[in-house]
């Protein structure tokens, strides 16, 4: 009679394992061989599966058709990219020039507004005031002031804060002083203009020029050059025209 196997059941069971693992039969080598060779067919057939077949069929001459196809329809898509990048940019650039036409129609909106005496402006400027002494202030020493001003690039005008000087503004003697655009003004005439400070200085000092002639007058001058002017008054028709437009 055999001798029995050492230990317990599970021992057995492990030392037959091992065995088996180190040193295989003939028969489970050849059961490997088998199980090996079946899940590389397993495997080969899904990938065969997965395979686009789509042009397996095709004759040489069909793929070189096919590949062409492609290549003009690319070819045409490029070229419709193309056309519309270049309307997009002929689009930007009109844009940008109705964008700068607009832009300047605004600036000179502005400034015949100024020039019209139809809107409040702030500036730069100086302030001519001209108080008079035995006799009234002579209105040609007034007129020529004013057209110094204006020649010397005067941007606008206002007299004794009340009345805004323009191209058709009218000044006249009047009993008392006087009388601009209908309203009467008295001494001291205090004149405020917005334009380069130093440019419209020397408009008024030049030798015979406004300041001389209000000084042979016998009237007292004063002249001041101020880095901001506040000029208020607006032409009331000029205003209401202006408000209009907006």
């Amino acid at each position: 009679m055999p001798d029995q196997p050492q230990g317990s059941a599970d021992e057995v069971g492990r030392q037959r394992l091992r065995q088996a693992l180190v040193r295989p039969s003939r028969g489970q080598l050849i059961v490997g061989v088998l199980l090996a060779a079946l899940g590389f067919a397993a495997i080969t057939q899904v990938r065969t599966n997965n395979t686009d077949n789509t042009y397996a069929g095709y004759r040489e001459q069909d793929l070189v058709d096919v590949l062409s196809g492609l290549a003009d329809a690319s070819q045409r898509a490029q070229t419709e990219i193309n056309r519309l990048e270049a309307s997009r940019r002929d689009l930007e650039q009109n844009k940008q020039a109705q964008s700068a036409a607009l832009a300047a129609a605004q600036k000179q909106a502005e400034e015949m507004s100024i020039l019209a005496g139809a809107v409040p402006v702030t500036g730069p400027g100086i302030r001519l005031t001209v108080t008079e002494g035995p006799r009234p202030v002579d209105v040609n020493a007034v007129l020529d002031a004013i057209e110094e001003l204006r020649s010397a690039g005067a941007e606008a005008m206002q007299l004794n804060g009340q009345v805004r000087l323009v191209a058709q503004s009218a000044v006249e003697s009047a009993p008392g002083g006087l009388r601009v655009d209908g309203t009467l003004l008295t001494s001291p005439y205090v004149l405020d203009v917005i334009g380069d400070p130093h440019t419209l200085s020397g408009a008024l000092n030049l030798v015979d020029g406004p300041i001389a002639e209000f000084k042979d007058a016998g009237a007292t001058v004063d002249l001041e050059e101020r880095d901001s002017l506040d000029i208020t008054a607006v032409r009331e028709q000029s205003a209401l025209q202006y408000a209009q437009s907006r």
